[in-house]
């Protein structure tokens, strides 16, 4: 229960720093940045262990996952701009 609490914590603090450092006006709030967030780790946890940069149990450290974070919110830009 503290592990799901503290991803959450993070996650929330990767989205915002994401969302931050792109430009743009981005309506979502606390719940799609800490989402953004958590997408953002994963991302970069699993491209990181693919290039061999973590082993099997390790995570991605807070600049990877804000990059990560980056890139995931580069997507739902394009996909969101596309629907409407």
């Amino acid at each position: 229960m503290l592990e799901l609490i503290w991803i959450v914590i993070i996650g929330a603090a990767v989205g915002a720093l994401a969302k931050l450092i792109t430009p743009g006006r981005d309506p979502g709030g606390f719940f799609m940045t800490a989402l953004l967030g958590m997408a953002g780790a994963l991302v970069a946890t699993f491209m990181g262990r693919m290039i061999g940069l973590y082993g099997a149990n390790q995570n991605a450290g807070f600049i990877a996952s804000i990059i990560g974070a980056l890139v995931v919110l580069v997507i739902y830009h394009s996909v969101r701009r596309r629907q409407i």
